[in-house]
Parts: structure tokens; sequence; C-alpha cells
């Protein structure tokens, strides 16, 4: 039978000293400034300090607008953070909360009642997240390179409060296991810059979501009742999917959107230029309300709007689109604001802001972009437990 390690990413409140640790373990971006030596990136750009809030809340806009579609243009290639701890629950002495929510002991209980040894970890900092992921490793390589066992017998789970705290843990993988460019070896795929990820149980902490917003695992049809996501641990098969990296060093799961809105709920426009491979969606004159960056289908609308078609993260490639308002004047003379949405499908995207600073939201991670910032896609790269 299997060990599984169930993860639980402690919040910033309860981190000693008040620090969450760089790698935004409590589920909020970190300062992703310095990129590691996990890959050559393709575009270069630096990353903006994520943890910050952006002006107004990004591309929460409702466009009163019409919305009306170009034709795709094809590339030729193709939250807010909650805490950890149950509401109410019994804290430390020194005011730090080690008690889990009730769907982590719920999922450790039928783990247990199916024979699985089960070991509940709570990581407040990047350096507790590796030490546990270093139960992952495999075998010594010839080459020296820290790499995953395929064949190992303990799992993990992760409890996630949100998208960004299920990015965290991957983020992590990534830099553990990718190995710089100049050691770059023969069995690594050519379309990637890092090995097969161990897959990841995913425990959504709000078993009856409660909001709107459909976080990773509804859109990927996983379990939600503890039980059930034991069951597919134990009993189920990895679901590889695609990951975006991107040059500040991070990755993303979901998807972005870069825009915001004013306080009153009105788009903010912005110029940058945004392309996908060789098609240019916007060459930096165009006002833009918001830009929609998608390996899922997280930011796929933004209000009424609908920007991207279908984002597949199992199909290898990036969606992007742009919504650009249009003014036109009817016969009588009247002008009238319509929206096209212009789109493409690629390996990578790049996004470069003409003047100042644009609000962005990254897995439910909130920043802001001062320069170019590029996402590439790498195929199967990760994997969750799917029944």
């Amino acid at each position: 039978m299997y060990d599984v390690v169930l993860l639980t990413l402690g919040s910033e409140r309860d981190a000693p000293g008040g620090a969450c640790g760089s790698g935004g373990c409590c589920g909020a971006a970190p300062h992703e400034g310095t990129a590691p030596h996990e890959g050559t990136a393709p575009h270069e750009g630096t990353a903006p300090h994520e943890g910050t809030a952006p002006q107004k809340g990004a591309a929460s806009a409702g466009a009163h607008a019409t919305a009306s579609t170009t034709a795709d243009a094809h590339a030729p290639t193709g939250g807010t953070t909650t805490d950890a701890c149950v509401p109410g629950a019994d804290a430390a002495a020194d005011g730090r909360c080690d008690t889990p929510r009730v769907p982590v002991l719920a999922c450790a209980d039928a783990l247990t009642a199916r024979g699985a040894r089960v070991e509940t970890v709570t990581a407040r900092s990047d350096a507790e997240i590796d030490e546990m992921l270093a139960r992952f490793d495999g075998p010594t390589r010839p080459d020296g390179l820290t790499w995953p066992d395929p064949d190992s017998k303990t799992r993990l789970v992760v409890a996630s409060a949100s998208d960004a705290q299920l990015r965290a843990v991957v983020r992590r993988l990534v830099r553990r296991y990718a190995p710089p460019p100049s050691r770059r070896p023969d069995d690594l795929p050519g379309n990637r810059t890092v090995p097969d990820l161990p897959p990841i149980g995913v425990l959504p902490l709000d078993p009856a979501r409660s909001t709107t917003h459909r976080d990773l695992a509804a859109q990927l049809g996983l379990p939600r009742d503890p039980a059930a996501v034991a069951a597919a641990v134990l009993d189920g098969t990895p679901r590889r999917l695609d990951l975006l990296r991107n040059d500040g060093g991070s990755v993303t799961l979901d998807g972005a959107l870069v825009g915001a809105a004013d306080d009153n709920g009105r788009p903010l426009h912005w110029r940058g230029r945004v392309e996908v491979d060789d098609a240019v969606l916007s060459n930096g004159d165009d006002p833009l309300l918001a830009c929609a960056i998608g390996n899922a289908g997280g930011y796929a609308r933004l209000d009424d709007v609908a920007l991207l078609g279908a984002p597949d993260p199992t199909d290898g490639l990036v969606e992007v689109a742009v919504a650009v308002p249009v003014v036109t004047r009817s016969a009588l003379g009247r002008k009238r604001v319509r929206l096209e949405v212009r789109r493409a499908r690629g390996r990578a995207v790049a996004v470069l802001p003409r003047e100042g600073k644009v609000p962005f939201l990254d897995d439910g991670a909130e920043g802001e972009l001062s320069r170019k910032r590029s996402w590439w896609t790498e195929p199967g790269a990760w994997a969750v437990w799917a029944s």
C-alpha cells in the first residue's frame, strides 16, 4: 500500500515571524523577480512583484459594450487567499494554528481506512515545501541530476484553498527538477524544460464551492468530496496536463488576465504589444481592455464577454485573446462602442506594456506588469490524480 503525504499550506499569519516564505505558501504570489536556472526563457523579461495589489482590481470590469469577434488569428504553430486553519479552531499558545481543516481530517481518515500510511504536513515556507518534495526524488542518476521517481510508492495530496496555493507547490516541483540548460539530458523531451512531475491529488478546502468562480478542480471535473479524493489518489490514474512557465521564474496552471477596472467597475484602458508565436494581436497602439491567457478556462470570460474560445490544458497550446474597444457611429450619428476580440493559439505568448504598470491576475494571484512577460507551454509536464 502507498504512503500518502497530505500537504496543507500554512497561512501568512501562522508563519514564524509573520512571513510565509518567498514561495507564496499561503497562496499569495511570491516576489518572483529572480528567475531560477530552470531553462532558457524564449523572451526576455523581469517579473513584477506579484504580491502587491493591482490598481482597483485586475480586469474585473464589466465592459458596457456590445461584443463582436473577429476571425481567429491562428498562430503558425499551432482570489484571494484564505487561512489554512478552521475558523474558531484551537490555536497553540504561540498563536499559531496547527489544526487542519475538516476536509483534511476526513481525507486522511478515508486514506487510512483503505490501508494507506498517511502523514499530514503543514508547510509555511518554500524550504518546508522543498523538504517534503524531496521524498519524491528518484535514484541517483549517472549525470547527477535530481529527478522524480516514476515508480515512487509515495503519493502527494495538496489541500488547496485556492489555485494560487496549488501553483505554489507545482512551482517548487519545477524548481526542484528542472535541469539547468547547460546540463540538459538527452532523455528530456525536446518540447520541455522539465521532466514529468509527480502527480498531485487535489483536495479543495471548500467542497461546497460557495462562490461563482470555477477553480481548476471544477474545470477539470476533479472530485471535491474528501473520500472521493482519497479514492482517486489510491485507485485513479495520472491525468497529465500542460504547464505554462514564464520568464519570471513561476508557473501558471489555469491562466492569467491582464487589465483592471476603476472603483466603479469601469474598464481602464492600457496599451501593450501582445504576440502569440508569429501572430501579433496588438502592436501597442490600440487601447486594450483586457488580455486573457488561457491554459484552462478560468479566465475565458470577462463578465458577459467571451474572451477565449475553448482553452484545453492537454493540447500543448496556449490560447490568448485581447479585447479592443472599437468606436462606431450609427446612421443617425450616435456613437457606439463595441468590443473586438482578437484571438490566437500557439506555443508562447509575450505581453509588453507600453506605459506604466498594468495590473494582472495569474491563477488568482495579483501582480503588476511593467516589463515584458512571456509564458510558454510545457506539454504534459504536471499531472493530477483522477478517477
